[in-house]
């Protein structure tokens, strides 16, 4: 439902919270001494994917009724809590979207963390397997996931439904973290419970169309194990073999996956060549 938008008290809570903010809290370099406290309008603008002169006329009480796709964006930008996003949406004339378990807002503490690993690949996923945000280097090592249209967006649907999520990892890992893809949706779905409608329609569309999918699922697996040993295939750098190290939310709805070698490794090198090669999309094997 779409209300009133309170662009004063809207222009208020933006100003303020941006105020608040410090370049080195996003990941951004501290740079020269600045003049005005907080991050400038055009950093917030390019953290939420907008243009600066749209963000600034929401802070100057101008411009249109931003959607609520702008607002989560500009919430997560301004790294706010879920009151502070609920508060956001209010403001903007939206209802606020329903705390369900699983929730595409990112938390501040795990943003915090992952702003702060320039030096690691890392990715933020959901239970279902969604990238929510990426770095840099783990856009570079997986190729970018976020923001991809409908159940494309899920890493398992992903691995049945194309050739292309596999062809990130070596062959031979194939069958384990296929098991693993399923295991882990499985539980997923029994920790949401039966009305887990985005859940619901994910394996609907996979038992439809994957034979293998069915045969997995079968089983009934279930482990929500994201540590791993893992080889992926870099299209230009070739094999680079890491350790996934885990950082769950609370209610582990939300995982932050850090992408690791051991130093003076080939493949540490390797994750350091990945800020130089940048990022690459992975060859097409339709």
């Amino acid at each position: 439902m779409i209300g009133t938008m309170d662009r004063t008290a809207l222009a208020d809570f933006l100003r303020r919270r941006r105020e608040l903010l410090r370049p080195e809290d996003v990941g951004l370099g501290v740079g020269p001494r600045r003049r005005t406290p907080g991050l400038r309008r055009e950093e917030v603008a390019a953290l939420a994917g907008m243009s600066a002169d749209y963000y600034t006329r929401l802070e100057q009480q101008r411009g249109p009724q931003p959607s609520e796709q702008m607002i989560a964006a500009i919430a997560r930008a301004l790294r706010l809590s879920l009151d502070e996003r609920d508060h956001l949406f209010r403001l903007s004339g939206h209802n606020a979207p329903i705390r369900a378990r699983r929730t595409d807002h990112v938390e501040p503490a795990i943003l915090r963390v992952l702003d702060r690993l320039e030096d690691t690949p890392a990715i933020v996923v959901n239970d279902l397997g969604e990238t929510l945000v990426e770095n840099r280097l783990g856009a570079a090592l997986l190729g970018s996931t976020v923001d991809l249209p409908g159940n494309e967006r899920y890493q398992p649907w992903r691995w049945f439904m194309t050739a292309d999520e596999r062809a990130k990892y070596a062959p031979e890992q194939h069958d384990r973290l296929a098991r693993a893809q399923v295991a882990s949706l499985r539980a997923a779905v029994g920790a949401a419970g039966p009305t887990d409608r985005r859940a619901a329609e994910l394996i609907a569309d996979l038992e439809r169309h994957s034979e293998e999918f069915r045969a997995l699922w079968a089983l009934h697996e279930v482990s929500s194990r994201w540590e791993d040993h893992k080889t992926f295939v870099h299209p230009e750098l070739g094999r680079i073999t890491v350790d996934c190290q885990v950082l769950h939310t609370e209610n582990h709805a939300q995982a932050l996956l850090l992408f690791t070698a051991p130093p003076g490794t080939e493949d540490a090198q390797k994750l350091e060549l990945l800020g130089v090669v940048g990022t690459q999309q992975f060859q097409r094997t339709e």
